[in-house]
């Protein structure tokens, strides 16, 4: 292959997935709002779970989330069924990340989840699935199926789930009046914590 139609390929990816990203301004309806609110009032911690691609958008969303003022973690869904669902409170809102909502593991942490009193968030394609059908609260995101290889390979519809995340993140900021100050406080390291110190002198 030519380095010209490497850069096509390559140009035409981030062309597929930029546009697959604008479909979720169709899919913001009051499910997101509801998610918003219940996350801006939780009393204990979001607690986010996923596993495999959709285990690092949800490992991303529970740091975001943190560095946006709403205190989240990162729950481990397989070791959620070797006593880490201890962790789970009637305080927290436990936050499920599933494309089809048939996940074993996903689906034993929702039903403790649900056993112990949190509130249970599903950001699911499937809204009748096992997930679905178990949560307070569905936010259904759909990514175009030619936006990943295959339509299996979770290229775009992971991005897409991250956009629709970062999405969450920024109104919980905005909701809460979250400052660059308060920021400060929670990211004293690295090149940011520098540059926040910086603006202080």
């Amino acid at each position: 292959m030519l380095q010209s139609e490497i850069i096509t390929l390559a140009s035409n990816v981030i062309e597929l997935e930029s546009v697959a990203i604008t479909t979720l301004l169709n899919q913001l309806d009051e499910n997101f709002a509801h998610a918003a609110q219940a996350m801006l009032t939780c009393q204990g911690h979001v607690l986010v779970a996923g596993a495999g691609t959709s285990h690092a958008v949800g490992m991303r969303l529970a740091h975001l989330l943190s560095c946006c003022g709403t205190p989240a973690l990162f729950i481990h869904p397989g070791d959620s069924q070797h006593g880490l669902a201890g962790a789970v409170t009637d305080k927290d809102i436990v936050f499920a990340i599933s494309k089809g909502g048939e996940t074993t593991e996903i689906n034993y942490l929702a039903r403790i989840a649900k056993q112990r009193g949190a509130l249970l968030v599903a950001l699911t394609e499937k809204p009748g699935s096992t997930l679905g059908l178990m949560s307070d609260i569905i936010l259904k995101v759909v990514a175009p199926p030619e936006v990943d290889p295959f339509g299996m390979i979770a290229t775009g519809s992971s991005l897409v789930n991250s956009a629709f995340c970062d999405a969450l993140c920024v109104v919980l900021l905005n909701l809460r009046g979250y400052s660059k100050e308060q920021f400060g406080q929670t990211h004293p390291g690295g090149a940011v914590g520098l540059k926040l110190k910086d603006e202080q002198k």
